[in-house]
């Protein structure tokens, strides 16, 4: 007689080790997919914002005009932080260099300490998620593995004892294992090629915020401003031909 098998065959003929694995690796499955979207969403408008953010911003006539801007165009908020966070140094530190943290410190050193840390908290929320991408992606097959173990003792179990082979005996647990193989792979998979596109993609937004995190502490400690190429702009000569 012919036996129909499908996947609700083998989860009425598992026990509770073989519903726990496959629930697990559902639910590893589903927040994986969350966090790709979200993240894939993430990229997505970083490459679409970020060189129009900072052509606003250096584009700008003044320092609060183009806070102003980069915050209009930065849909990320990472290069906001970072112009604001530059912008606030650069302030208390005029009005505290005489006394409190501030003294002995020179503008440079101020405002490098809070670029540095916006820096780090930018990489600790970009990279947010990453971590849990790479440990389904390593962790994912073996756990379809333990569940092809755990099949194919099923197997031998049901033919202990039996003077002959029964194959309905043994369809069963083979075919949990290899539902269990194909399931730690289909977890796996698609988890470890968003972890190296995300890694890829999250490299390039930190590298420009380094270098936009460089050009805003020479702006804010010289005033001097300008793009790659292009002569350096003395924007306090600027102004103050503007009001003479």
């Amino acid at each position: 007689m012919r036996m129909e098998l499908g996947l609700a065959q083998f989860w009425a003929q598992g026990d509770l080790v073989t519903h726990a694995v496959a629930t697990l690796l559902v639910l590893l499955s589903v927040v994986s997919w969350y966090v790709i979207a979200v993240k894939a969403n993430a990229v997505w408008q970083a490459k679409r914002c970020h060189a129009r953010a900072l052509a606003s911003f250096w584009g700008a006539p003044s320092l609060p005009a183009a806070i102003e801007a980069i915050r209009r165009e930065d849909r990320t908020g990472i290069f906001t932080s970072m112009a604001v966070a530059g912008a606030n140094a650069a302030g208390l530190h005029r009005e505290h260099s005489d006394r409190g943290i501030g003294a002995g410190v020179s503008v440079s050193e101020f405002v490098t300490r809070s670029l540095r840390s916006q820096i780090v908290d930018a990489q600790a929320s970009i990279e947010s998620g990453l971590t849990f991408l790479a440990s389904v992606g390593s962790t994912a097959p073996f756990i379809g593995l333990f569940g092809t173990v755990w099949g194919i003792y099923h197997a031998l179990v049901g033919l202990s004892g039996a003077t002959q082979v029964v194959l309905g005996k043994v369809a069963g647990p083979v075919g949990e294992a290899l539902i269990m193989t194909a399931g730690g792979l289909f977890v796996a998979i698609p988890a470890v090629l968003a972890y190296n596109a995300f890694t890829r993609g999250n490299r390039l937004t930190l590298a420009r915020l380094d270098g936009f995190a460089h050009d805003l502490h020479a702006y804010l400690t010289t005033g001097l401003r300008g793009r790659p190429g292009d002569k350096l702009v003395d924007l306090s000569a600027v102004r103050a031909g503007r009001s003479g």
